[in-house]
């Protein structure tokens, strides 16, 4: 049973109730499937979200006036978050995905369109959706995005190209980031939803990638795409805040995504060092072993720490890009530092595919890229000391 209080945050009783909903899950459905999915790669583990859909796990992050769970403070989802990356960080991204299309349709759009878009991902059989701002030339620096939106009638014409799209090859829905004034930056970055059958809109093949399998991508193609005017979020050249606001938030369940991934490398690592020995001891005996799964723990819990203020600071309505990058960036490489140390813990096992450590390692790298790489966190942080100096 999760403990009332974690790392100084006393848990509420809905909050202990959400992390043992989230724990059981990711012990029984997504880690004894992890292994398979990752092999299946292209597939979605339709299972594994239809038993998510059936438990409120899809959409406890959703307003209940929608059917959602009503979870829409910060702080419980990352404590969720983690648990469900515990099992695998593949599967437990996948599972809570529609929460980053949800963010900006929440933050931008009217209450009709909140209702439209955000109440089907409250059913029983929840759609898969997408976010789409990534382009082929252009990464972290949003606000450089060449994707167009004219103004024609009652329409928007669309023409450009999205790449590395998550839940691309399966979502049913898609909040898109265009400019409608090329050469003005974040002044033109404008939100529309478009549907998956959506004249002028084609989808790519699924992209083949190193890890975290679990999710598709792939990439977007808009070909004088006419998207209803009605299908805008806020008016145009209000996607960028919108979006940077999406940014903090994602950033910040990515620490807790990797605190998961984390803790489950540990874990493993833990296990492994008390089973096996070498020279006639248990390799948890040795110095080097031993001080390695201290720093691990270490890892893991400046992530857990670094998470959750900025967790707490969003809730609170406070500016938190400094803090949800500091997050992202400490969490996404104590990640990768910490499955790396699994597998070297495992020797020549940690090679192999028998163990899931390295897989995880695999997996830990995208977190270092996506949402900006750990270069751009440097960045967003460097600059807020030079202001604040």
């Amino acid at each position: 049973m999760p403990r009332s209080v974690r790392d100084g945050l006393d848990l509420s009783v809905e909050q202990r109730d959400a992390v043992a909903l989230a724990r059981e899950f990711a012990l029984k459905e997504i880690r004894p499937v992890a292994r398979a999915v990752d092999e299946a790669d292209h597939e979605l583990p339709a299972e594994v979200w239809r038993r998510a859909a059936e438990t409120g796990l899809t959409s406890f992050m959703l307003p209940a006036e929608f059917g959602g769970g009503g979870v829409t403070d910060l702080t419980t989802q990352c404590l969720v978050q983690e648990e469900l990356c515990h099992g695998d960080i593949s599967i437990g991204n996948l599972v809570t995905s529609n929460g980053f299309f949800a963010t900006p349709v929440e933050t931008l759009g009217t209450p009709a369109q909140r209702r439209r878009w955000l109440e089907p991902l409250c059913s029983s059989e929840p759609p898969l959706t997408s976010l789409a701002v990534t382009e082929p030339g252009v990464g972290s620096d949003a606000a450089s995005l060449t994707t167009r939106a004219v103004r024609d009638g009652d329409a928007y014409v669309l023409n450009g190209q999205k790449s590395w799209i998550s839940n691309a090859p399966f979502a049913q829905y898609f909040v898109v980031f265009a400019t409608v004034a090329p050469g003005t930056r974040s002044r033109g970055v404008t939100a529309f939803v478009v549907e998956r059958d959506t004249p002028g809109f084609t989808i790519g093949a699924a992209m083949p990638k190193m890890g975290q399998r679990g999710i598709g991508c792939a990439e977007l193609f808009f070909q004088d795409c006419r998207v209803p005017a009605e299908n805008r979020l806020g008016e145009e050249g209000q996607g960028f805040s919108g979006l940077m606001r999406t940014f903090d938030a994602s950033r910040i369940l990515i620490g807790a995504a990797c605190t998961g991934l984390a803790r489950a490398a540990l874990d493993a690592a833990l296990s492994y060092a008390r089973e096996r020995e070498q020279f006639g001891v248990k390799i948890i005996e040795h110095q080097a072993v031993a001080f390695r799964l201290a720093d691990m723990a270490a890892k893991v819990d400046a992530s857990r720490l670094l998470t959750m203020r900025a967790a707490r600071l969003f809730d609170l309505g406070e500016q938190v890009t400094e803090e949800a990058a500091i997050a992202k960036l400490t969490a996404s490489e104590n990640a990768m530092w910490c499955t790396w140390a699994a597998v070297q813990t495992h020797g020549g096992w940690g090679y192999s595919r028998e163990y899931l450590v390295e897989k995880w390692m695999r997996d830990a790298k995208l977190e270092e890229i996506e949402e900006g790489t750990s270069d751009i966190q440097r960045m967003i942080i460097s600059r807020s000391l030079a202001r604040n100096a």
